[in-house]
């Protein structure tokens, strides 16, 4: 068996090839020393002990190879390799053969990757020095490669070499190395002549002493074993170096500073909950994530109106408003025309300043004027006063025409005759002039004051001293015929709305 030098170049091509993309950076132990005895096999060219010295024709037979190295490997795979080995064989020629001893020893470079999980490759360059001795040869050798010598019986010289392999793991600090290894012949007195190889097959069990399988993200899980290799620092892992999350935030353990993050909050870049709107409960939870900075909440996030006026519990200064009532900016009523009932339970909201009302608000004269509508069908008011001979109306006249608009509003399909009447003072012209004129006034102040009254169901009509109610006898009798009256022209309306009311009441 006779490889020649190209054989081992394509050993390696051949475990390169089988190498997976990567393998050659990945898994990089801690630096560590190796021992690994070795066994194999020793195949030697034809011309091992010829040369063009002597030019003898011998053989040597291939055979055992016994030997070891050691070896220190740092962190990136490179490191150094003491080799040494043993063999026994016959070298022979065409009359006689005899016993041969060889022996071998390197120095090599070698680079030597951490195991993954199917093993790793390895490198190995160098060169040393290897004996050959024979058995009970005579001072005429013809074996000799060099020049007759009294120590025809043993050659030394130096060689280089160039090794590779594939080492497969056994357990964390052991592996099965085997090994191609090629020996140039070097003559030492014809270095030119450096053509004789010859090759060593074999198999070493490898012991690794004082190195750690390479952590690269530091997380305490061997880069072979470790399913998450860039585990940020600082995290905690489990056994196959991923990192915790126990509150499933993506913070990791050991760097989650707030580590009972509750489920489905969202936090910050340490693990902590955020409130952006601070109201107590943590983003990611809070369904109303805008509250407005100091209303209360519910454990929803959203903000709780326990009065339900519109302004939130917390930010509304009067927390006990009535159900439907309008309230300003900080949760308080409002009493626009300030008779005591608060806007929006206020039924009467424009009820005169000092006017006496009602629980709803409406002035009790109000209440008393319908009443005498729904009874009489009219309204009649003595104390309109006008200036002696006059149309205009007079300021405190107004509080008591606001009571009846108030009414008539309440009536929108009423159709209302307003009636001036005067006593018997002065002509009959003067007179109906006069009540036609003051008639037509009240009709103008109201349609003005309560705008939503409609003008076309209002009419204003003068009587003068046509009808009176009494004999103008005296000043009381002719100041109760100095009247303005609200009459019901569609009193049908009326009978309409006092049933109802009956039946309400029943």
């Amino acid at each position: 068996m006779n490889p020649r030098p190209g054989s081992i170049a394509a050993f390696v091509l051949l475990l390169a090839a089988l190498v997976p993309a990567g393998a050659w950076a990945a898994n990089e132990t801690q630096a560590h020393w190796f021992i690994a005895p070795f066994g194999g096999y020793t195949t030697y060219s034809n011309n091992f002990r010829s040369g063009p010295l002597n030019n003898t024709a011998t053989s040597v037979d291939n055979g055992i190879n016994a030997g070891g190295r050691l070896g220190w490997v740092t962190g990136s795979g490179l490191g150094l390799e003491l080799v040494g080995g043993w063999s026994p064989s016959k070298v022979k020629d065409a009359t006689s053969s005899t016993d041969m001893t060889f022996t071998h020893a390197s120095a090599d470079l070698i680079y030597q990757p951490t195991l993954n999980k199917w093993g790793g490759p390895y490198l190995a360059a160098g060169g040393g020095a290897l004996s050959t001795k024979l058995k009970d040869a005579a001072p005429t050798n013809p074996f000799t490669f060099s020049p007759p010598s009294d120590k025809a019986d043993q050659l030394d010289q130096g060689y280089a070499e160039l090794a590779a392999g594939w080492a497969f793991p056994l357990a964390q600090h052991m592996a099965l190395r085997l090994e191609a290894r090629n020996l140039l012949w070097i003559p030492k007195d014809h270095i030119d002549q450096a053509k004789v190889n010859y090759q060593i097959f074999g198999a070493a069990l490898e012991f690794r002493m004082g190195g750690k399988a390479k952590d690269t993200d530091a997380d305490g899980v061997p880069d072979k074993d470790d399913k998450c290799a860039n585990t940020p620092a600082g995290c905690l892992v489990d056994k196959n170096g991923c990192p915790l999350d126990s509150d499933g935030d993506g913070v990791c353990d050991g760097k989650d500073k707030c580590p009972g993050t509750p489920k489905g909050a969202a936090v910050d870049a340490t693990g902590c909950p955020k409130d952006s709107d601070g109201d107590g409960v943590w983003d990611g939870l809070d369904k109303c994530a805008d509250t407005p900075k100091g209303a209360a909440v519910d454990a929803t996030g959203c903000p709780v109106d326990s009065d339900g006026d519109g302004v939130w519990d917390g930010l509304d200064k009067c927390p006990d408003t009535p159900h439907g009532a309008i309230v300003d900016a900080d949760g308080c009523t409002k009493d626009s025309d300030g008779d005591g009932v608060v806007d929006g339970l206020d039924k009467c909201p424009d009820t005169p300043k000092g006017a006496k009302v009602d629980m709803d608000g409406c002035p009790i004269e109000i209440m008393e004027k319908e009443t005498e509508l729904l009874d009489t069908g009219m309204i009649r008011l003595n104390n309109i006063n006008f200036e002696t001979g006059k149309s205009d109306l007079l300021p405190e006249d107004m509080p008591t025409l606001d009571v009846v608009g108030e009414v008539m509003r309440k009536w929108p399909d009423l159709k209302i005759e307003i009636g001036g009447h005067s006593d018997s003072r002065g002509t009959v012209a003067l007179n109906q002039k006069l009540s036609e004129a003051r008639a037509g006034a009240v009709r103008s102040y109201l349609i003005q004051k309560f705008p939503d009254l409609k003008p076309d169901q209002i009419t204003a009509k003068g009587y003068g001293k046509s009808k009176p109610l009494v004999p103008n006898i005296n000043a009381l009798n002719m100041a109760k015929n100095r009247r303005v009256e609200f009459v019901v022209l569609n009193k049908e309306v009326l009978k309409k709305e006092s049933e109802r009311r009956k039946m309400l009441q029943k």
